[in-house]
């Protein structure tokens, strides 16, 4: 029959708006600010950047690579690398960011500061929420701001912060594990004795 696609398509599409005002499911609009959408885990807005422990001045992942500085396309992140050394996850003494900014007004969420860090130290955020009433609202976030714990982590990423704290652990437990020395080898050609 002559348009029996256009009119299963308009039949699909009536059966959609009309389901929509009945089926509690089928609703796609919350109200927002009394109701939440649950977040997407997948999704992305600022980043931030993740430590361990209680205090996040110590705890603080990021070893001041420049990595992350130096692949910004839009070149939002500034890093300041500190003149002394701390000790990183894995007990290596590591430089840190004495200043480390991100300006949001700029930043174009991209994730590619994340995907390069190699010390999983810089994480994409779920929160939208960052409007204030104030007309000159901060947009140069700094590096208190932008710290966030890896229990928070663990709340808006689960599955990517169980596999990063699982290699952590590992890397970790390699560096703890005391270094075996080969056994040692005849220094002359003879052949041993059977």
């Amino acid at each position: 029959m002559l348009g029996e696609g256009l009119l299963k398509g308009l039949a699909e599409t009536a059966r959609n708006f009309f389901g929509s005002y009945v089926g509690k499911e089928r609703l796609t609009t919350v109200q927002f600010p009394e109701e939440r959408a649950p977040r997407i885990e997948a999704s992305r807005n600022f980043p931030f950047l993740v430590y361990d422990g209680d205090d996040w001045q110590q705890g603080l992942r990021c070893v001041s690579c420049l990595i992350c500085e130096k692949e910004c396309p839009p070149k939002c992140i500034f890093i300041e690398k500190s003149v002394d050394k701390k000790p990183d996850a894995v007990g290596k003494q590591q430089f840190y960011p004495a200043r480390f900014n991100i300006d949001v007004s700029v930043c174009m969420s991209c994730q590619i500061c994340v995907e390069v860090c190699p010390f999983d130290a810089i994480k994409m955020d779920v929160a939208f929420e960052a409007s204030t009433a104030e007309r000159f609202n901060d947009l140069l976030w700094n590096k208190k701001r932008l710290a966030k714990p890896n229990e928070y982590y663990h709340q808006i990423h689960p599955t990517e912060a169980a596999a990063v704290d699982a290699d952590l652990a590992a890397a970790r437990a390699k560096a703890a594990a005391p270094k075996l020395t080969p056994p040692a080898t005849p220094a002359t050609g003879s052949v041993p004795a059977q």
